[in-house]
């Protein structure tokens, strides 16, 4: 069960650049860079109130932020819920017909685990699941 919008992802080409915008006219602070080798990219997320903003570049140049940065440039890349049994999430999503990129969770930023649906499952808009760790 979805319990909350978790963040919204902002696909740029450079965190500290992007961040200015955030830092100095909105007054968000970045709570700090992590690299997520798993999916080839740096995060940087601005909290704000209980969701959050989240730039993600990307790290390597093969990884697939950089198709979508090509085709689309700079934006909204997803939003991602937070679930409580991301296993469950994804049995049940397939049990429904979701086309999933992830049939099972992979490492996400802060020791998360997550899994993204198919834009083509949810009218062209990429949807991440995560379930935050625990502790």
């Amino acid at each position: 069960m979805l319990k909350k919008i978790n963040h919204i992802a902002l696909a740029v080409e450079d965190i500290d650049d992007a961040a200015k915008f955030y830092q100095n006219c909105l007054g968000l602070e970045l709570s700090g860079i992590e690299t997520i080798s798993a999916q080839k990219s740096k995060v940087g997320f601005f909290q704000i109130g209980a969701s959050s903003i989240e730039l993600v570049q990307p790290a390597e140049p093969d990884s697939p932020l950089q198709k979508f940065l090509a085709a689309k440039g700079q934006g909204i890349h997803h939003i991602c819920f937070e679930v409580d049994d991301i296993e469950a999430e994804i049995k049940n999503l397939l049990a429904k017909g979701a086309t999933m990129i992830d049939h099972g969770p992979r490492p996400g930023a802060h020791n998360a685990r997550v899994a993204f649906i198919h834009p083509k499952s949810a009218a062209g808009v990429l949807i991440e699941l995560v379930e935050l760790a625990q502790g």
